[in-house]
């Protein structure tokens, strides 16, 4: 019988990472950087609205998929993939022409700064991962030795 924090601890922590996904864009742009930046075009700002729905559109969606009903390790391969992203395409925003970390005045510490937040938070989703392949694995052997 598998362990309650076998089953708990990768939905804890993808509960966090879903959290932290949908709040913190708000916290990191509505101000006067982002959305009340005077320099910022509207397309900008249309852009930047979009981005920040995403992450609460992704951080519900992960949610929902960790905690429905019957989960099974499939529903957490999908909420794996729902929760890296916004991650993700944080990383890939870098290759658009143009792209830059930062607006001025601001100036990135160094030059792919948003990597510091990246890597973190992908390792986080697949350690949540991997921990849920370890106790499915362990589940599969005590049913096969039970079997025998």
């Amino acid at each position: 019988m598998p362990s309650a924090l076998a089953y708990y601890a990768p939905r804890a922590i993808l509960t966090l990472f879903a959290g932290i996904t949908a709040i913190v864009p708000y916290i990191a742009d509505f101000n006067h950087t982002h959305v009340y930046n005077p320099t910022w075009p509207g397309h900008a700002r249309f852009h930047n609205g979009q981005t920040m729905s995403m992450g609460t559109y992704l951080g519900l969606s992960t949610l929902w998929l960790t905690w429905r009903p019957a989960a099974k390790t499939d529903n957490l391969l999908t909420a794996t993939v729902v929760a890296a992203a916004y991650y993700t395409t944080m990383f890939t925003a870098y290759f658009f022409p143009g792209a830059t970390a930062w607006d001025p005045p601001q100036q990135a510490p160094f030059e792919m700064s948003h990597l510091a937040v990246v890597v973190p938070m992908l390792s986080l989703v697949g350690t949540a991962y991997a921990l849920e392949q370890l106790r499915v694995g362990g589940l599969a052997k005590s049913e096969k030795a039970k079997s025998l």
